[in-house]
């Protein structure tokens, strides 16, 4: 489904558009996936999450969803900033 961070949405005007994935992840408390992705046309780097299924179907979460992966995000993010730091 995802290939070099990159994968291909439908917009709600049915445009077919190409994604870049910022992470995936599992969260085992919900048997639900994650997938973090910015829109390299969107000029104000919005970050979007949906949920996936094995069949690459993506689903809109709840607030609740949201804020869990926006915790994540924040994680991973400052991941990063440590290891570039070292």
């Amino acid at each position: 489904m995802f290939e070099d961070n990159r994968m291909m949405i439908i917009d709600d005007t049915g445009a077919e558009r190409e994604v870049e994935i910022i992470l995936t992840f599992e969260d085992d408390s919900r048997n639900k996936k994650y997938v973090l992705f910015t829109d390299p046309a969107d000029l104000e780097g919005n970050v979007f999450a949906y949920s996936y299924d094995d069949d690459g179907e993506m689903n809109e979460i709840s607030e609740e969803e949201w804020e869990m992966c926006a915790e994540v995000l924040g994680a991973f993010q400052n991941e990063g900033e440590d290891n570039e730091n070292e």
